[in-house]
């Protein structure tokens, strides 16, 4: 995740750099279930509204979430499918909220009414982040449901309402991006605390759909929009956070920008600051626990799979010796194509390595959803692009990963 606010503040208010001490314990995102009402065209966990088999039973989340405490993560996001699909929910919240420093829901927000924002508010969730695919019918259309725009819409101001710190999480693609605009004035109509646009990952049902994926031209246009916004916010001493997540060439983007309208010293120290962050985190400050209880080193990483916390304790998962979580802990990355050939590896760290996977079967190929020129990041023109294409419907044996 790029927090694009908080490093816009160091053009502002400068700070240190933060320095890691020791190894980094990654932010958990737990898909607690596949069961979800809606029908999301680019869902990453293919959920629907039926049972699946092999979920974490409420014992074995309860002592999960003991081992992810004692680990000391500093937070924890409870995810789906819907999470509030999953009759235990508040249970293992509240378990959570005693032993981690951070906690957060990821909702679709249709579920959120008097009881459950009643219970969200009284267990003390830090965070309530809920996805739209664009205003009204739009939304309406990529959910598969219709009317899950007004009720995301209410689930947002009861949280509002309620004190709980409330965000919209969007994914633009070519059939709902050019709505970006509209719905950054309905978080400043909202009073929304927080803005994600999460770029599209081809996983799920989102590497079906990955046709619909914002070409580089469009992806370049809504992440210019948001840095204008965010700026604007700032300068207007709004309170308005706005971050992106599975691009990590958008922080390079940001670079650009501000080395265009500030001077050498400031760029400096915001450098320092973005290589301490060092860009994208899989394996390394993010990981993933999926429904049936395996330990992924993204969310979107679902064909490779570190362990399963039934048999093994996340912790020990985590620092074992698995091949994949040390190629992608090693800085610089092992990267090809354009990617390894980017002057700006130290804050971009490769960007989304389930793109070049899926389209190549190589994790270590170049990120096809990278939008800069050749100039921007300083590679030599004649360097080819791996170029999207439509999904096939294979999959790629784990065996070939490492090579």
């Amino acid at each position: 995740m790029f927090r694009l606010t908080q490093y816009m503040e160091q053009l502002i208010t400068p700070t240190p750099p933060r320095q890691r001490r020791g190894d980094v314990r990654p932010v958990v995102i737990w898909n607690l279930t596949r069961r979800c009402n809606l029908k999301c065209r680019h869902c990453y966990t293919t959920s629907s509204d039926n049972d699946f088999p092999g979920e974490l039973s409420t014992e074995q989340a309860l002592g999960v979430i003991d081992d992810l405490a004692d680990f000391k993560i500093p937070a924890l996001i409870l995810s789906g499918g819907e999470p509030l699909s999953r009759p235990d929910l508040f249970e293992l919240a509240r378990h959570a909220r005693k032993k981690v420093l951070y906690l957060a829901l990821s909702t679709n927000g249709t579920r959120i009414d008097q009881a459950a924002v009643k219970e969200i508010a009284e267990i003390g969730f830090n965070y309530v982040g809920i996805s739209i695919d664009g205003v009204g019918a739009t939304n309406d259309w990529f959910r598969g449901q219709e009317g899950a725009f007004d009720e995301a819409l209410a689930g947002a101001r009861l949280c509002k309402e309620h004190g709980i710190k409330v965000g919209l999480r969007f994914t633009p693609t070519e059939d709902n991006a050019d709505q970006l605009g509209d719905i950054l004035d309905l978080c400043e109509a909202e009073g929304i605390d927080k803005f994600y646009v999460s770029h599209l990952v081809y996983a799920g049902r989102g590497n079906k759909n990955r046709g619909e994926d914002a070409g580089h031209a469009r992806a370049r246009k809504c992440v210019d929009l948001l840095l204008d916004r965010a700026w604007t916010a700032l300068q207007n001493g709004k309170h308005f956070e706005v971050v992106t997540g599975n691009n990590d060439a958008d922080a390079v983007r940001f670079l650009n920008w501000a080395t265009e309208r500030f001077p050498e010293e400031k760029i400096a120290h915001l450098t320092r600051h973005l290589e301490a962050w060092g860009g994208n985190s899989s394996g390394v400050g993010v990981a993933n626990i999926d429904p049936t209880g395996k330990v992924h080193p993204d969310t979107y990483w679902s064909d490779y799979t570190v362990g399963n916390v039934k048999q093994t304790k996340f912790s020990e998962l985590w620092t074992g010796d698995d091949a994949m979580l040390a190629l992608l802990r090693t800085r610089p990355r092992p990267l090809k194509g354009r990617c390894g050939a980017c002057a700006h590896q130290a804050v971009c760290g490769g960007n989304t390595r389930i793109r070049a996977l899926q389209l190549t079967g190589d994790p270590w190929e170049e990120d096809p959803a990278c939008y800069l020129s050749d100039a921007e990041i300083g590679v030599d023109d004649a360097t080819p692009r791996v170029e999207l294409r439509k999904f096939t419907g294979k999959r790629h044996d784990p065996a070939h990963l490492f090579s």
